[in-house]
């Protein structure tokens, strides 16, 4: 089985506070599951340097909206370039197949039973804010839970499901399988292990 890692971010500013700009967003939290040690770990702003040599080591980085949100915003902390890692954005996968993109929480509420978000980002920033750190970590994992879930279940199935407007429950085909040139791609991303 590769060596996969799935994550998530929250952040302590939301768009609004920084005009839109990504450089500007900082992270509070990065959640993370390793299928290496079966094991969910979290990591707040001043502990990233932890989590870097992980990333580094994974086969497949695995997220939900990553490409768009998450790895921009983890790339104003990371010496390299981590939309160079071999990478899944399952929101990327769904709307090549359905043609649109659709939030984790509907996509998990339509697939799992009793699998869903436990709250949303705003809530994390305001957790930030009051400092409460572990509430936001607990926040973040259990997304990474949900993404876990709907991961899993669609690259054993190979399809997820979707509610329609009408409340129509309908599946719909994803292909997660890992391609074998993922492991070429991981070569020569080094930049904080020793060498």
């Amino acid at each position: 089985m590769p060596n996969e890692v799935i994550f998530d971010i929250e952040t302590q500013n939301s768009f609004a506070d920084v005009e839109n700009d990504f450089k500007k967003l900082k992270i509070s939290v990065v959640s993370i599951y390793r299928y290496e040690t079966d094991a969910y770990e979290s990591f707040a702003e001043n502990e990233l340097g932890r989590l870097w040599p992980i990333l580094e080591k994974a086969d497949r980085i695995i997220g939900y909206n990553s490409e768009h949100f998450d790895l921009p915003i983890m790339n104003n902390y990371y010496l390299g370039e981590l939309s160079q890692f071999p990478h899944l954005d399952l929101i990327v996968k769904i709307k090549d197949s359905l043609g649109i993109r659709l939030k984790l929480k509907d996509v998990a509420e339509a697939t799992l039973d009793n699998v869903t978000k436990s709250a949303d980002g705003l809530q994390a920033i305001r957790w930030w804010k009051e400092g409460k750190i572990d509430e936001i970590k607990k926040y973040c994992e259990q997304d990474v839970r949900v993404t876990k879930e709907v991961y899993e279940f669609g690259r054993d199935n190979h399809q997820l499901f979707y509610k329609t407007l009408t409340g129509e429950v309908l599946p719909f085909g994803v292909d997660f399988s890992f391609p074998p040139e993922a492991l070429e791609q991981k070569k020569g991303v080094n930049l904080t292990l020793p060498f």
